[in-house]
């Protein structure tokens, strides 16, 4: 049953490498400035979603007690809730990208960060409220959670995309941080 938690799980690394942009041209100075300080700040958030993603598949084993597997879930949902929270707030401080209609492509970007470190923190509560005592009440819970989260890996991140479009990714895809961030081989769809 676990397995399938961690497959939903995995889907949700993909959000974040998403930030790490796509192949291009040149930008403007300051664009490449904003797209500098953006990635400097995702990639370590990339490795913390990235670590808890890890945490939960090494987990998955059968014979890992109820016990075992609420604390490692509760734990990695609270660092990807705090991982989005820190994207967002980066993406926040950074400012919006010197492009057409980048305040509101910023401001959606964050918006949609917020919301997915949000429902991370309710995973990690309704994880933290399963009953380990009772074998199959827990697996059945674990269900609910992993279809919460497939919910979420394919909610999708347009907001994200749509900050990344033209100039802004180009500018991002030249960062060592975002070209780190995105090389990660675990960010398969699952």
């Amino acid at each position: 049953m676990n397995k399938k938690l961690a497959a939903a799980l995995s889907g949700g690394a993909v959000l974040v490498l998403a930030l790490s942009g796509c192949g291009g041209d040149d930008s403007s100075e300051k664009l490449n400035s904003w797209a500098k300080e953006v990635c400097d700040e995702v990639q370590p958030q990339a490795k913390k979603i990235e670590a808890a993603n890890t945490s939960i598949q090494k987990q998955t084993s059968d014979n890992s007690t109820p016990a075992d597997v609420q604390k490692t879930d509760s734990q990695a949902f609270q660092d990807m809730s705090d991982a989005y929270k820190a994207i967002g707030a980066a993406v926040t401080k950074a400012g919006a990208p010197e492009v057409e209609n980048g305040e509101k492509k910023k401001a959606d970007a964050v918006k949609e960060l917020n919301g997915i470190s949000t429902s991370y923190a309710d995973l990690k509560k309704q994880v933290d409220a399963l009953d380990t005592k009772d074998q199959g009440k827990f697996a059945d819970g674990l269900k609910d959670i992993a279809t919460e989260l497939d919910k979420l890996g394919q909610s999708g991140n347009v907001a994200l995309n749509k900050l990344q479009e033209g100039e802004v990714g180009q500018a991002m895809a030249k960062q060592e941080s975002c070209k780190s961030a995105s090389g990660s081989p675990s960010a398969t769809n699952g």
